[in-house]
């Protein structure tokens, strides 16, 4: 997993955004171990200690659980995830129509530019194959 970090938000808290959304998208399955806290640490380039706090919060928000021994896992809840995914969707959404609105476009405009967007990407998906 490819880890990026910006200035503007803690660390912890960007952990707990890309590893949610690793869940979501499937890089990390529905039950599949955790590396352990340190290995995780070392390949995002980050104190154990941050690592641990993220993996606590995703632990309280239900996308992972510790089994004592073993280590940790992946919720296996699927509505979990999928409730995960959704809210994520709907903020990348809310945040798309602001940043349009700002623009200047009105919502029936946004429409027509996604369609066209959406049909120009379908076009030149078929063009390669």
């Amino acid at each position: 997993m490819e880890w990026t970090f910006s200035a503007d938000l803690p660390i912890y808290s960007q952990l707990v955004a890309q590893i949610k959304l690793a869940i979501v998208s499937g890089v990390y399955l529905p039950g599949e171990r955790l590396a352990p806290v340190r290995e995780l640490a070392m390949e995002a380039g980050v104190n154990p200690n941050t690592m641990q706090r993220a993996l606590q919060e995703l632990e309280r928000e239900g996308m992972v659980y510790t089994q004592r021994t073993s280590g940790r896992f992946v919720t296996e809840d699927t509505k979990v995830i999928e409730s995960a995914k959704k809210l994520l969707a709907e903020r990348e959404i809310k945040s798309f129509l602001a940043q349009m609105t700002r623009l200047g476009y009105p919502k029936e405009e946004i429409v027509s530019l996604l369609e066209a967007s959406i049909e120009e990407e379908k076009n030149n998906g078929d063009m390669g194959m």
